[in-house]
């Protein structure tokens, strides 16, 4: 019987201009030495588990305990992180997950060599940060439906124009299987509509989620209209898509047109979007 696959690290890349990091400074400046401690302690446990972990409401009690902190300070020092762009603030706030872009990198890095022995590649879902161009090839992520098979082994990354082909073969040999928009930020706002989604109303079915995409196209055709119909459906909490003007469906959508009873609620779109993207947040957001 095969050994089970090592998911997470024995240790993991540290930069030696840790303590250089803005970010560190105030960090080390408000809560001394306890929250660089809490930080690398959290570090620590996303490696032993590969990516990222869930955690819930007692977590700040163990690590209070574990580590001897106070427990407020404890809840202080990870409102900072996530406030800092330390951990991703839209994946904690939706899933309780704490990762970052910058985590995943190092996640990469750190599994390299063990990948080269590996005929498979390592499948990552829903909580992967990073896009498709900075994914390394070892890595399948299903969140890029648009290019199965990118895994060719460890020979370097595949050639453009092989990982075309191999596209477009997918597309003809897979009709129905879902396919990502072709538009990078009209798929990425799509995602994290499905996050905000699934938080509110439950587990997508991938048929599901194809019927959205399907509705969304007949809503409208143009790139920019259906982005602006995925994001105002994100902050509103919509469990479908409405045309922007008239808030109504088009008809013969795929559909039923029934009420929408669900009252909407505040997201920060700015906010959502940076957080998915990995990117840190300005500093009047952590106010």
């Amino acid at each position: 019987m095969a050994r089970p696959r090592l998911k997470g690290l024995l240790y993991f890349p540290f930069d030696i201009d840790f303590f250089e990091d803005n970010k560190i400074r105030i960090l080390k400046a408000r809560y001394k030495s306890d929250g660089v401690l809490i930080y690398l302690f959290l570090l620590c446990e996303i490696y032993r588990q590969g990516y990222y972990i869930k955690v819930d409401d007692d977590f700040e009690y163990i690590i209070s305990d574990e580590l001897g902190i106070d427990q407020n300070k404890v809840k202080q020092v990870l409102n900072f992180l996530l406030k800092r762009s330390l951990f991703d603030n839209t994946l904690f706030s939706l899933d309780k997950v704490l990762t970052s872009a910058g985590i995943q990198r190092r996640y990469q890095l750190g599994i390299k060599e063990r990948m080269r022995k590996s005929r498979t590649p390592l499948e990552v879902g829903r909580y992967w940060l990073l896009n498709e161009e900075d994914t390394e090839p070892f890595i399948k992520c299903t969140l890029f439906e648009d290019n199965p098979g990118k895994y060719k082994g460890f020979s370097g990354k595949n050639s453009l124009n092989s990982e075309k082909n191999d596209t477009k073969k997918s597309k003809v040999n897979n009709k129905n299987n879902n396919i990502a928009f072709q538009h990078p930020e009209l798929e990425q706002a799509f995602q994290m509509y499905l996050l905000v989604r699934e938080h509110n109303y439950g587990e997508i079915l991938p048929e599901q989620i194809q019927a959205l995409r399907d509705d969304l196209k007949t809503l409208s055709d143009k790139a920019e209209e259906q982005i602006a119909i995925v994001k105002k459906a994100t902050a509103g909490g919509y469990k479908r898509f409405y045309e922007l003007k008239t808030g109504k469906r088009k008809p013969g959508s795929r559909q039923k047109n029934k009420a929408n009873n669900f009252s909407g609620r505040d997201y920060n779109m700015e906010k959502l979007e940076r957080g998915l993207l990995g990117v840190p947040e300005k500093e009047g957001d952590a106010k």
